[in-house]
């Protein structure tokens, strides 16, 4: 793979670069479209950063789309999860829903411009310290292209609860109930099994 030069959304071959680096990123490889990605990916933005945005998922804010119950709220006051440069809808109650919550990141993503790649999941990220530069692979895309990227910094932004952990119990191979992980876990009202 020749190194690419992303111009204006156009890759274009540029001959001073190393061969195989990938797709130049000018800017900051982010991580992850949760909240902490888009806060960055924004207060980078107001500086006139550009920045690309990573996210293994088909939206932003996967884990609270995609892994949490129904009827969850803010644990905290909404002033304590506001993201920089934009406050939640005077509108929403002090502890908005779950609902709420992902309508306000996917305003804040659309008020900034954020355009997340969806679908890419990040299989390696190294420093290369020849050029001075993250070398960040992909896979991804409708038919699981591996694309690599580069760029002189990365933020992984991919939140605390990424992944399941499923701890070892004595004695749960016994148990005749359900047992599930509660990223599992939607609503009361379901019968697991």
């Amino acid at each position: 793979m020749e190194f690419l030069t992303e111009t204006l959304g156009k890759r274009v071959h540029d001959p001073y670069m190393e061969e195989s680096m990938g797709i130049w990123i000018a800017g900051p490889i982010i991580v992850g479209s949760g909240p902490s990605g888009l806060a960055t990916a924004a207060c980078l933005k107001s500086r006139g950063v550009s920045s690309l945005i990573l996210e293994r998922s088909n939206c932003i804010a996967s884990l609270w789309q995609l892994k949490t119950y129904d009827r969850l709220r803010l644990h905290l006051p909404k002033h304590f999860c506001e993201l920089p440069l934009m406050p939640f809808p005077s509108s929403y109650p002090t502890y908005p829903t779950k609902q709420q919550f992902v309508q306000y990141l996917e305003s804040y993503a659309e008020h900034f411009g954020l355009k997340p790649v969806f679908n890419q999941t990040v299989e390696d990220a190294k420093f290369d310290s020849r050029c001075g530069v993250w070398r960040v692979r992909t896979t991804g895309g409708k038919k699981e292209e591996t694309t690599e990227y580069a760029s002189p910094w990365l933020v992984v932004a991919t939140g605390e609860n990424a992944e399941e952990v499923m701890p070892e119990i004595d004695g749960i191979a016994c148990f005749g109930g359900p047992v599930l992980h509660t990223s599992s876990y939607k609503s009361g009202e379901i019968e697991y099994r």
